[in-house]
């Protein structure tokens, strides 16, 4: 047996965290396995000897899978193996590579891969908290230069009280959940959802769950040191030291220049960026006699074009478009803008712009989710579009990326909160980015709120949305915060910090840091200028629509849902659906009948409200319960020697005697009754022992004289 080294965090709680290495999967470049409870995940780390020719930046693989053997299940589908990453699984890859990126020298550019896989796990210990802490400690223990260790953590608040990493049964009744990712020194990322929680509430969660991150930081530094690695050295860059200082004298107040032009339009921007490089070349190159190292003077370049902008806006104060620091870009809105979705809206913020449609559906309709851990259904869908055109990029769209699932996400989280707790429909909202020029989820988010609102959905308040962006000066403790941040901002600034949420409270926040030493002052700043900017844009939203419709779209569908005893479905189904089926076919509508703990769930949807009704009164007959006493209109269903059988409720018939039928003797039932008539009857009985119903006419009519 392999005795492996361990290192082992305490929680404080009862619970801990086993790092161990030297076990399983030794020839990658760094192998951990990290447990808590019976939750196992096997993180490894492998980079390439060399960078490949001509490759100038970080080739970075994050994978994050789940094995369904983990939980001792069978992967659904055909092949019964695992297929394509789902979007958690996508989700979860982008949170460890936030992370890890910036981490990695600016000069190393050998292929890494980093994979972690879900070997083990219970229906308790979240596996997704670890996942960060896995990666970044295979990373540590590695030979592979890495500015690290860093951690992730989730914290939620559970009853009032914070708390670490929690289970998957108290995240269920957290009114606050947010993944961070750390080193000991600087928060690096920050992800979650909350319901309407202050700023204050906010940071403070950070700060509670650095201090965890920090305690896990530690434990990886001693595990490394056990393991006495040594880091590779590497030479991947042949810099011409000469020709940078060259590039930077000749074109830096150039840069400067056309930095503090404010010019509003982005791709005049980026042309007169380009004009500088092109003139450089120009002048001091013969195209046809010299070997120009066009690379080495775009890469200079960059360094040029960054340094310039940070130092406008921070000497200067001006912003790339004119804006002042904490201004918004001029917005405009519409909704109700093409007649076929059952709710529109398009919002323009500066050169970004969202159409946002709204589709219902019935139960039919919902996503089927059929995770490693999770197996249910999905009945609010919200997904992102990003093609090329929305920046002016002449090429082909290849469908969804990691980048359209993880805006798409921080919309969804942003927005659901916000949805009513209980809703007939099936919701699907889609944004489809037209124009992008920096903070398109936000855009997202504006747009759907508006776009919920025009479909009819009884949405609780509005939602809105702001990137913000940092400018840092590494040598002063000198700093400016910008509302609503550009693209080029958001490339050359430190910090990406998106906040949604409504005039009460935050719904959702992702941010990305890129500068060590961001102090929660700073923060604090952002936070409450972020504030401000947002409750600017829910104006110009309810300024366009205030509230929701009040009825949805004529074009919508129409949806009842009625509770039933739950021993009464099988009476509303039939006999292979017998029952069920004609209903639909006689009523034009579709049925959707679920269950719940104690009742079943019927839904009826169609175009129009009498089809509706038809479907709910037939529904309803079968899964009432006669009652003795009560008088019914029923049918003749059949005629016998000693009398009628009267359906009173669908599916239900009972005994109309012969001598129930008059006060007179009848010799014949047909003298009064045949098969088809309408009948007035009263329930006189039930038989205990059969359930038969004995019914009567005559206890209706006068009753003769006698003679």
């Amino acid at each position: 047996m392999i005795k492996p080294i361990e290192k082992s965090i305490d929680l404080g709680d009862g619970r801990s965290i086993v790092i161990e290495t030297g076990k399983l999967a030794k020839q990658a470049d760094g192998s951990v396995v990290v447990r808590m409870g019976n939750t196992y995940l096997l993180a490894t780390v492998v980079s390439a000897k060399e960078a490949k020719p001509d490759v100038d930046f970080m080739p970075l693989s994050v994978d994050y899978r789940e094995k369904y053997s983990a939980i001792g299940r069978f992967p659904g589908g055909f092949l019964k193996r695992e297929g394509r990453p789902s979007d958690f699984e996508i989700l979860v890859s982008r949170l460890i590579d936030r992370a890890l990126r910036p981490l990695f020298p600016e000069d190393y550019h050998a292929d890494t891969f980093v994979n972690v896989s879900l070997i083990s796990a219970d229906n308790e210990s979240v596996p997704d908290s670890l996942a960060g802490l896995a990666a970044s400690a295979a990373l540590t223990i590695s030979d592979i230069p890495f500015a690290g260790p860093i951690s992730e953590v989730r914290v939620a608040r559970v009853n009032g009280e914070l708390k670490i990493n929690p289970s998957a049964s108290e995240m269920k009744e957290a009114d606050l959940e947010i993944m961070v990712a750390a080193s000991m020194d600087n928060i690096m990322m920050v992800e979650g959802e909350m319901k309407e929680v202050s700023e204050a509430e906010l940071l403070e969660a950070m700060k509670f769950a650095h201090d965890a991150i920090k305690v896990q930081c530690a434990a990886q530094i001693e595990l490394a040191e056990m393991v006495n690695v040594t880091k590779r050295e590497y030479s991947h860059e042949v810099n011409d030291e000469e020709l940078r200082k060259k590039v930077w004298d000749a074109t830096y107040e150039k840069a400067r220049e056309v930095a503090r032009s404010a010019n509003p339009n982005k791709h005049e921007r980026l042309d007169g960026f380009a004009s500088i490089v092109d003139e450089f070349i120009e002048s001091n190159y013969d195209a046809e006699e010299d070997e120009i190292p066009t690379t080495l003077i775009k890469k200079y370049f960059h360094d040029v074009e960054k340094d310039a902008v940070r130092r406008v806006m921070l000497d200067e104060n001006v912003r790339l478009d004119g804006r002042a620091m904490d201004e918004i870009r001029p917005i405009w809105c519409e909704v109700d803008c093409i007649p076929g979705p059952h709710g529109s809206a398009i919002f323009t913020r500066g050169e970004t712009q969202s159409l946002t449609t709204v589709t219902l559906g019935s139960k039919l309709d919902e996503k089927l989710v059929d995770d490693v851990l999770y197996k249910g259904y999905d009945r609010f869908l919200l997904h992102y579009n990003f093609p090329p055109f929305s920046t002016g990029d002449a090429k082909p769209y290849r469908g969804v990326g990691r980048r359209e699932i993880g805006h798409g996400n921080l919309a969804h989280r942003a927005l659901k909160g916000m949805l009513p707790d209980e809703t007939p429909y099936v919701i699907r909202v889609v944004s489809d980015i037209l124009e992008s020029n920096g903070s398109s989820s936000m855009a997202t988010v504006c747009a759907g709120t508006m776009a919920l609102m025009d479909a009819g959905i009884p949405f609780k308040k509005p939602v809105s949305g702001i990137a913000m962006g940092l400018i840092t000066d590494k040598d002063s403790d000198k700093y400016v915060v910008l509302s609503d941040i550009l693209g080029d901002e958001d490339h050359l600034g430190d910090m990406d910090f998106k906040v949604t949420g409504t005039v009460d409270g935050i719904t959702a926040t992702q941010m990305d840091i890129k500068v060590d030493g961001l102090s929660y002052e700073v923060l604090e700043k952002a936070l409450e200028q972020a504030r401000r900017g947002r409750l600017h844009i829910l104006d110009k939203i309810t300024e366009t629509i205030s509230e929701p419709r009040e009825d949805y779209k004529p074009h919508a569908p129409r949806i009842v849902t009625l509770r039933i005893p739950k021993d009464m479905i099988g009476a509303v189904i039939g006999p292979g659906g017998k029952i069920i089926q004609e209903i639909q076919a006689e009523t034009n509508t579709s049925i959707s009948i679920d269950e719940d703990e104690k009742n079943g769930i019927v839904g009826i949807s169609a175009s129009d409200k009498d089809a509706i009704d038809k479907a709910l009164n037939r529904i309803k007959g079968i899964v009432a319960v006669p009652e003795v006493g009560t008088v019914y209109t029923g049918k003749v269903k059949s005629i016998v020697p000693f009398g009628a059988f009267v359906e009173i409720l669908p599916g239900k018939d009972g005994l109309l005697h012969i001598s129930e039928i008059e006060w007179r003797r009848l010799e014949k039932v047909e003298d009064v009754l045949k098969e088809g008539d309408m009948v007035e009857v009263k329930l006189i009985d039930v038989d205990q022992r059969s359930g038969k119903l004995k019914l009567s006419r005559k206890v209706l009519l006068p009753r003769p004289e006698r003679n």
